[in-house]
Order: structure tokens, then sequence, then C-alpha cells
């Protein structure tokens, strides 16, 4: 990475792509001091180009962090219904072995009964609790709505300066 400074004293990329002034701002295209002797049309123009820069890549960052959550909630799913469908397998058999073992002590009808209100109650309970994790706040899109105040404070901070 190039850390000569260029004529202007700021650092400027190498042929590695390297460092950035800490001076320049991220989605500017002018020098530091540019705006100065720049006219009210230049700087409405620069103005109109760096906010659609701005908005373009906020949407962009809004679509990749959309794309990202959607595909672990789909590894997810395909993870747990693999394993849903493994683990409700084995759980007949041993639902099987209760009734048969409660066969022994009363009637084969009773046995069958007993397991499965049991199991019924159980599978509302857990349905109860599985429900209150699919909430809608999972899937906000947190980086793009702190990129966004963040952008927004800083509109709000440099519109201060020039009053």
């Amino acid at each position: 990475m190039s850390t000569q400074p260029g004529r202007d004293g700021r650092i400027h990329p190498g042929a590695d792509g390297g460092a950035r002034s800490a001076a320049h701002a991220p989605y500017s295209s002018a020098a530091p001091g540019a705006y100065e002797d720049a006219s009210v049309g230049e700087l409405l123009k620069q103005l109109v180009r760096e906010g659609s820069a701005l908005v373009t890549n906020e949407v962009a960052l809004a679509k990749s962090e959309a794309h990202e959550a959607m595909e672990q909630t789909r590894e997810g799913a395909l993870a747990v219904s693999a394993g849903g469908l493994v683990a409700f397998s084995g759980f007949i058999v041993l639902l099987l072995a209760a009734v048969y073992g409660l066969g022994t002590v009363m009637a084969p009808w009773a046995a069958a009964l007993i397991v499965g209100a049991v199991v019924t109650v159980v599978g509302a309970v857990m349905l109860a609790a599985g429900r209150k994790k699919f909430s809608a706040g999972s899937l906000r899109p947190d980086r793009t709505m702190r990129s966004l105040h963040k952008d927004r404070e800083a509109i709000r901070g440099s519109s201060h300066e020039y009053h």
C-alpha cells in the first residue's frame, strides 16, 4: 500500500487500491476545500450527484441485507426440517412403545388415549413457545437503518455549519 502523499498533501490509492485520505468524504468526489470557490449551480449539481450516490448505496445495502437474511432463513429452515423429520420418526416409535407399555397394565385403547392426550398438551405448549420466536423484528434491516440514521445526522450537521 502506498503511503506517500501526493502534491496536494493527501494520501492517494496506490496500484494495490490502498489508502484513502481521512479528509476525503465517502460520498464526495470533490477534494476538501473545492466548494469554497464553486458557484451555486455547481454546488447544486454536486449535491444532486452526491445525493443520488447516497440513495443508490443505501438501496444496495438494504437489498444486500435483505438477501442475506432470506438466505440464512432458508438454510435454517432446511436444517430444521430435516432434523425435525428424523426426530419425528423417532418420536412416533417412542409413543408406540409408551402405548404398548401402558397396554400391559390397562386396556390398549385407554393407554393410547392417555399417551395421545399427553402428547397433544405438550405439542400445544411447544407451538405457543415457537410462535413467539417468529417476530417482525428479526427481519428488520438494522444495519441499513443505522446507516440511514448516520446519513441523516451528517446531513443535519453539515446544514447547520453554513447558517
